[in-house]
């Protein structure tokens, strides 16, 4: 076991668990037990339920927010139970600690991986029996906790190729002469639509969006269109965002995850 004067990295926990059950607390309190100096901080564990494609953004926005060492337990996990793998993953100022099931496909195609193991050895676990409805209480929390203690990923399975996780399939935007396609990669607690297309392919440029051959002009803000009104804007976390003023843009304008949306941009 890592010393008690060990630095301890901090915990940050996303799932798909809700609060209205006791699953999230049941997670902390297996942490609390390997250590309760641990910090947790909870991400969000609002993502709609089984959606791996939600928990991935999220958790790809949220990870350069973190400090270096930060454990990253995520559990959006459909196939719990089944024979999908069970992993932890080192980065250059982290570990990602979940299911292979592509969650992790965001924060890896930004950041490499420097070393990925199979969650094999049991000592690590909560118990060496973990029931195949909650690995993220009897595998996942508390990997994650020993992990954040000190104690190193070779220790706790068996090393695997990084490049064999599993990538969720995500459709790349495309610049073909004057026009940008690309899909909705989420929708958050708003409405608002979060496109793949990055900032940097508008900036400086004059563009709107064309969905459902609907045009949607491109503004600084929210608030210079009419309430009601849909628009376009480059959001803070880097994408073009379709937003509704004081509205919800993936119910008026009727799309959602996966669907396609099109940049004009118009010569100066």
């Amino acid at each position: 076991m890592a010393s008690n004067n060990s630095p301890k990295a901090g915990i940050a926990l996303l799932t798909d668990f809700g609060l209205s059950d006791v699953y999230v607390g049941v997670m902390h309190g297996v942490i609390a037990q390997i250590d309760p100096n641990i910090q947790v901080i909870d991400l969000t564990h609002q993502i709609p339920a089984q959606n791996i494609a939600a928990a991935r953004y999220c958790l790809m926005e949220a990870y350069p927010y973190f400090p270096s060492g930060t454990v990253y337990i995520a559990v959006v996990d459909p196939g719990v139970g089944s024979q999908r793998r069970s992993v932890a993953v080192q980065l250059t100022k982290g570990y990602l600690v979940g299911p292979d099931n592509g969650i992790f496909s965001g924060v890896l195609s930004q950041h490499h991986a420097i070393l990925a193991v199979e969650l094999t050895n049991s000592q690590y676990w909560r118990t060496s029996a973990p029931s195949t409805t909650f690995h993220g209480r009897d595998i996942f929390a508390p990997v994650g906790a020993h992990l954040a203690s000190g104690i190193p990923l070779l220790e706790l399975g068996t090393k695997i190729d990084a490049q064999s996780l599993v990538t969720l399939s995500l459709s790349p935007y495309h610049l073909m002469g004057n026009r940008i396609d690309g899909v909705i990669q989420y929708v958050d607690g708003f409405g608002n639509l979060i496109t793949n297309i990055p900032h940097q392919a508008v900036t400086e440029k004059s563009w709107w969006v064309e969905v459902q051959e609907r045009k949607i002009p491109s503004h600084n803000s929210y608030s210079d269109v009419n309430v009601g009104e849909p628009v376009a804007v480059m959001g803070s976390h880097g994408w073009v965002e379709i937003a509704v003023n004081c509205g919800n843009a993936g119910l008026k304008l009727q799309i959602g995850w996966g669907d396609r949306v099109r940049v004009i941009l118009e010569d100066r």
